[in-house]
C-alpha cells in the first residue's frame, strides 16, 4: 500500500474516531443517577446560598413538584418507541394545558418552578422527558431536533385523550430549542402559543460557541467530525438541527426570552431567533440573568410579561 494511501486512511480513521468520541461525550444519554450526580458535583464546585432569593424560588418549585400527585405516562411515539412524561392535573377541571420542556442534562423535575406558575393559573401540566435524559429509554440525546417529533406525539396524545383543549409550549435552553423546532411543524389549532427561554439558534452554533468559549479549541476538526458521526449514528446533522430554519416556518405566536448575561447560550442568539421568526412574536430581555435563570433573577418581570403574552391567545 502506498504511503499516501496509508496516510489518507489513517487520517480518515482519526477523523472518524474524533467524531465518535465527541458524540459519545456530548450526546450519550444522561440517566437519572448521572444527572443527580452531576448536580451534586456542580453544587460542590459552585455552592449555592440557600438564603439567596433565586435559590428560595428554585427550592419552592422543586418542593411543589415533589409534593404534587402526578401520573407517570408512557406512550408510543411515531417511531413506535416508548416516551415518558409526567402529568400534574389542575386543581379544578380545565381545558388549559402546559407542555413544559426541560434543558440539556436536566429532567422534568428541573421544571418545577415553571410548572408551579402555570398550575397556579389553572393549567394542567405535562412534563415530558426528552431523549437520552432521566428515565428516557433512548440511548442518545438529540438536542431538541428529534425531540420535536416526540412533542408532536405528546400534543396528539393530549388532544386524543382530553379533546378540544388549549396548549402552551414553554421550554428552557435545549427545551426552548425543542419548542422552536416544534413550531416549525404543522401544528393543530389547539397549540395557542409558545415561550422559548434562552434557546440556541442551531445545534452547530451552540457547540461551536461552547468549543470556543469553554474549551478554547477551534471547530475543525472536532465539530466537523462530531457532525459526521452524529449523521451516521443518529441520522441528523448539527446544522440541520436549526431553530432558525424552523421558526422561519412557524405560525405559532412565540415570546423569545433571554438573560443578558447568558454565556452558555449566548445572548446574541435572542435576536437571531426573534428576527428569523415568521410568526406573531415578542422578545423579552432580562438584565443580569445568566443561563436559564431569568425567571429567578427578575421573576416579576419574567412572569408578568410571559402571562401577558400567553393570555392574548389562551382564553
Amino acid at each position: 500500500m502506498k504511503k499516501t494511501t496509508k496516510l489518507l486512511l489513517g487520517g480518515a480513521g482519526l477523523f472518524a474516531g474524533i467524531g465518535t468520541v465527541m458524540n459519545t461525550m456530548v450526546l450519550t444519554r444522561v440517566s437519572k443517577k448521572i444527572s443527580d450526580k452531576n448536580h451534586e458535583l456542580e453544587e460542590k464546585k459552585n455552592p449555592r446560598d440557600p438564603s439567596a432569593p433565586k435559590e428560595i424560588l428554585r427550592a419552592e418549585g422543586d418542593a411543589w413538584l415533589d409534593s404534587k400527585q402526578h401520573s407517570h405516562i408512557v406512550i408510543q411515539n411515531s417511531e413506535n418507541k416508548p416516551i415518558h412524561g409526567y402529568i400534574v392535573k389542575a386543581n379544578e377541571p380545565s381545558d388549559k394545558w402546559l407542555i413544559c420542556i426541560h434543558g440539556y442534562t436536566s429532567s422534568p423535575k428541573g421544571m418545577g418552578s415553571y410548572a408551579l406558575h402555570y398550575h397556579n393559573r389553572g393549567y394542567n401540566v405535562l412534563l415530558p422527558c426528552l431523549r437520552g435524559h432521566d428515565i428516557s429509554e433512548h440511548r442518545s440525546i438529540s438536542m431538541g431536533w428529534l425531540d420535536r417529533l416526540d412533542i408532536l406525539d405528546w400534543i396528539k396524545y393530549l388532544i386524543d385523550i382530553y379533546g378540544d383543549i388549549q396548549i402552551v409550549l414553554h421550554g428552557v435552553s435545549m427545551g426552548a430549542a425543542t419548542v422552536m423546532m416544534t413550531t416549525g411543524e404543522d401544528l393543530p389549532k389547539n397549540v395557542k402559543c409558545a415561550v422559548a427561554d434562552c434557546g440556541f439558534s442551531s445545534v452547530w452554533d451552540e457547540f461551536k460557541n461552547e468549543m470556543k468559549e469553554t474549551y478554547h479549541v477551534p471547530a475543525f476538526p472536532v465539530l466537523y467530525a462530531g457532525d459526521l458521526a452524529t449523521r451516521v449514528i443518529a441520522g441528523y446533522g448539527f446544522k440541520e438541527a436549526s431553530s432558525l430554519k424552523q421558526v422561519a416556518k412557524s405560525k405559532t405566536p412565540t415570546i423569545f426570552i433571554h438573560g443578558e448575561k447568558d454565556l452558555f447560550v449566548p445572548y446574541r442568539m435572542l435576536d437571531l431567533n426573534y428576527n428569523a421568526a415568521a410568526c406573531e412574536k415578542e422578545k423579552l430581555s432580562i438584565p443580569d440573568a445568566e443561563h436559564a435563570e431569568a425567571h429567578l433573577v427578575h421573576p416579576e418581570l419574567y412572569w408578568e410579561n410571559t402571562f401577558r403574552f400567553v393570555e392574548k391567545y389562551v382564553k
